[in-house]
């Protein structure tokens, strides 16, 4: 035989020997707990739809509430309601006002001594209530048209919101791991990103 062939020998010997060798458990082996590493689950993606927050915005301005509901955060319906309804209630009080503060000046003007404020307020005292209430009608109308904008703004920023992506493939979660060769405990934080 020669050097060649012994040597052949010998490589095929180590390895049947090494292939058939077991692997014993020592002392100094951790065992690792399985359930500790991520599982390769299928994910599931949701489709995200880029006009969503616009068609939320356009509903919220054709009918206030309207891209609320379409978010399907119904609770908000009432408060948009609400507060745009007040602002409506207060422009029309003011401009109620404003008007029988005016047509008593103009009665006035006109001679008339007739009017429900006659010999109350005078002739001045009419004018600076008809400024007051020409104020107040127009805050309540800018108050108004505030409003309705905020009411547009929540609902494109909402639905914007509403596409963001907070599953279980993006997580950051605290584990707590008993070390039985030192034993002692091991706390640690597990930060998770599935591309």
């Amino acid at each position: 035989m020669t050097n060649k062939s012994l040597f052949s020998l010998l490589l095929c010997l180590l390895s049947v020997s090494l292939s058939f060798s077991q692997k014993e458990k020592d002392s100094t082996s951790i065992a690792i707990d399985e359930s500790a590493f991520i599982t390769s689950e299928t994910i599931i993606k949701k489709e995200i739809d880029p006009l969503r927050p616009s068609k939320a915005a356009f509903y919220s301005a054709v009918l206030p509430g309207l891209g609320q509901a379409y978010n399907k955060k119904y609770w908000k319906i009432p408060i948009v309601w609400g507060a745009i309804g007040a602002g409506v209630y207060f422009y029309v009080r003011n401009d109620k006002q404003y008007d029988r503060y005016r047509d008593a000046y103009k009665s006035r003007l006109a001679g008339f001594q007739d009017d429900e404020f006659y010999g109350v307020i005078s002739d001045d005292g009419l004018i600076r209530a008809q400024q007051q209430f020409n104020r107040n009608k127009e805050m309540s109308l800018l108050i108004t048209i505030g409003l309705y904008a905020l009411n547009v703004i929540d609902a494109n920023v909402d639905a914007h919101l509403l596409q963001f992506n907070v599953d279980e493939n993006l997580s950051l979660s605290p584990h707590y791991q008993y070390n039985e060769m030192e034993n002692t405990s091991d706390l640690g934080l597990t930060v998770n990103f599935k591309f």
